[in-house]
């Protein structure tokens, strides 16, 4: 029953309070990456999300445009910006996936949304993770985020997707809030975030 209908009734009511009580610092974070990254302080990016049914994520924008001379996109750390470094560190760059949890789209608690040209990679076992809504934070974040394998990582979520209930995801929820406190598991070594994943070797 929770997992079913419960747990939606109170992602809704979560987010719609916590984008009230958010929105002082969701403007002002909004106004520095605006002036930051020349007028564009959202990102936006389609991902596959219940049933691999695909949605666009709305996040705070921590990184410019920078091209290099061949006219690619910089490496992530190189395009990471000052301001944004500082909303990644704090986890405010997901403030905006609220209006994705109102919309449907997402979980507040879930295995993160990745990208859709992951789909075809997944085995059998990690595609698993698309039997529920992807969610703002989940069991893989707190136990590593993006300091861990990829492995791991869907195991993580697969296990959660097996074991969903309430108490699991307050547990998550105040575990999250630990992990936002102590700035754990932000990225990889020598990465701005998370190395692509290559499918299954």
């Amino acid at each position: 029953m929770y997992r079913h209908f419960f747990k939606r009734v109170i992602d809704f009511i979560i987010a719609l309070i916590g984008i009230i009580v958010l929105s002082p610092i969701f403007i002002m974070v909004m106004i520095g990456l605006y002036f930051a990254n020349q007028g564009k302080p959202f990102f936006f990016q389609k991902r596959p999300g219940l049933h691999e049914k695909v949605f666009k994520i709305i996040k705070f924008k921590t990184m410019n445009d920078k091209k290099g001379l061949d006219g690619e996109l910089l490496p992530d750390a190189e395009r990471l910006t000052g301001i944004g470094a500082f909303v990644r560190k704090t986890s405010l760059d997901e403030i905006p996936q609220l209006i994705n949890v109102l919309r449907g789209d997402m979980s507040l608690i879930g295995p993160r949304p990745l990208l859709v040209q992951y789909l075809p990679l997944y085995n059998e076992h990690q595609a698993k993770r698309h039997e529920v809504r992807p969610g703002i934070t989940g069991w893989a974040q707190v136990n590593g985020r993006n300091a861990i394998s990829w492995e791991k990582k869907f195991n993580y979520d697969v296990w959660y997707v097996n074991n969903v209930s309430f108490y699991q995801d307050v547990k998550i929820l105040f575990l999250t809030v630990k992990k936002v406190v102590v700035r754990e598991g932000i990225s990889q070594e020598g990465q701005a975030t998370m190395e692509m994943f290559k499918g299954n070797n």
